[in-house]
């Protein structure tokens, strides 16, 4: 088998050591070549690279950000999906803060111990096709959103920039501290879902391509529990900010069988395809990965889009 492993070493829980661990672990068992990211796309473009010389697997160890580069390097948009000559299998070793789509599929958290499991998931060539969301030009493949969860990508992304390192209390404080400072400011959004009468008066919205949305640490965040990587998109939409019920939506969120539910929610959770609109430009989240304001963004639900080295769906 000849892989590419895909590394971004400015990834929050990759080390040195522990690079070198995997990939000594890897290349025991397959033809390995291994390229660390050096630019923002550098993943897309390697990606890109082993699927031209037909490479049988991408293993990515960073974050979601980086292997959502990856998928999109290699996978060509839907409308010339059928046209693709080869499309090499995708595996996950996590290497960032929340590592949303590897748990999601049932992958360790723990590098070391995800290596482990991908080399006894190749021994036995077990892999499963999954369905992706795609919206903006791009594939992403746990979430998506629009205002309060994208401001809060955007204002960690910065301090990134700046040397901060991204953990999920940042994550927490800085939802705690956008979500006050627009506390009161009239809803700008409008969502509709097939040929149904759109929702209006929306603050935030919420698109996921599986459940959990994401992580808190070790706890499971569940915005659409009934949305999975084999159905359709799942949409969580807001129509208020004031404070209590917010709170009472959060223990919702938190809750070990959540079944999100309030008068001011608007949720369904396996959708072919979903349009927000805004009354003006607003902050949009792709995978985690701010991507700037949008006055409208059309969501689209593509089965078995991708394959990847996991456990079955119902193993897990």
């Amino acid at each position: 088998m000849r892989a590419l492993l895909i590394v971004n070493p400015n990834a929050t829980s990759t080390t040195p050591a522990a690079r070198d661990l995997l990939s000594h672990a890897l290349e025991s068992r397959m033809q390995l070549t291994v390229a660390h990211t050096l630019h923002r796309g550098h993943a897309a473009e390697l990606a890109q690279w082993a699927a031209s010389n037909r490479m049988d697997l991408i293993v990515v160890h960073g974050g979601d950000g980086t292997v959502n580069e990856t998928i999109n390097g290699f996978l060509p948009p839907p409308e010339l999906a059928d046209g693709q000559e080869w499309a090499p299998l995708l595996a996950v070793l996590p290497g960032g803060s929340a590592n949303v789509f590897a748990r999601s599929l049932g992958i360790s958290a723990d590098p070391v111990e995800a290596t482990n499991q991908l080399l006894r998931l190749l021994s036995v060539g077990a892999h499963r096709r999954i369905g992706l969301g795609y919206t903006d030009d791009r594939w992403f493949t746990f979430n998506a959103g629009l205002g309060l969860d994208a401001r809060v990508c955007e204002v960690v992304d910065a301090g990134r920039s700046r040397g901060r390192t991204a953990t999920p209390s940042r994550y927490v404080r800085t939802a705690v501290r956008e979500f006050f400072r627009e506390h009161g400011s009239p809803p700008r959004l409008t969502v509709q879902v097939g040929d149904t009468n759109p929702v209006n008066g929306v603050h935030y919205v919420f698109i996921s391509n599986s459940s959990p949305w994401t992580y808190l640490n070790t706890r499971p965040v569940h915005t659409n529990p009934g949305t999975t990587f084999d159905g359709g998109l799942g949409v969580f939409a807001m129509r208020t900010s004031a404070v209590l019920p917010t709170l009472r939506m959060t223990g919702q969120l938190l809750a070990p069988h959540a079944e999100p539910k309030s008068r001011k929610l608007f949720r369904l959770d396996d959708v072919p395809s979903v349009r927000v609109t805004a009354t003006e430009p607003v902050p949009v989240q792709v995978d985690g990965d701010y991507l700037g304001t949008r006055e409208r963004m059309d969501f689209r639900a593509f089965a078995a889009a991708l394959d990847v080295v996991a456990p079955a769906a119902d193993s897990r």
